[in-house]
């Protein structure tokens, strides 16, 4: 049984719903693509900032490119709050449950966003309490809010 359907998401387009309860430590899903060099990923144009990118990087030399229909886990949304996290074990990337996840409820993840000086490109619509407003890594958030309170 999956655990999971697509269904029209409040966070951004579609999204990846429990279709049960689900544990904490479940893993839900593997994120699959095609293993390209960190290389081939820092020169080709389809990783520009300007468009959806589903790249994730496994090791120093390698990352793996997600941007296809097959990869169900592409659909999963970013949140400030997530009940998800994303580990890989050699060359291949999973998402986990890190909280007990109601059926109906959307799966989410952190996307790690390195606080760079264009943040602002890419606003989060979670609405999670402690929303920054954009999708940065929960480790640099503090500095969104530092900045927002000098305003």
């Amino acid at each position: 049984m999956k655990l999971y359907r697509i269904k029209k998401s409040k966070i951004d387009k579609n999204g990846l719903y429990a279709s049960c309860d689900i544990k904490k430590g479940t893993r839900i899903i593997e994120y699959k693509g095609k293993i390209i060099t960190v290389k081939q990923s820092e020169t080709s144009s389809k990783f520009d900032n300007g468009k959806a990118i589903y790249l994730f990087n496994i090791n120093k030399r390698f990352d793996l490119d997600g941007d296809f229909k097959f990869n169900t886990a592409r659909l999963i949304n970013h949140s400030c709050d997530p009940n998800c996290e994303v580990t890989g074990t050699g060359l291949k990337v999973w998402v986990h449950a890190i909280k007990d996840i109601k059926k109906g409820d959307e799966f989410s993840y952190d996307y790690g966003f390195s606080f760079d000086e264009d943040y602002e490109n890419y606003p989060c619509r979670c609405k999670s309490k402690n929303c920054c407003g954009y999708i940065v890594r929960e480790g640099s958030r503090w500095r969104i809010k530092k900045k927002k309170k000098k305003i």
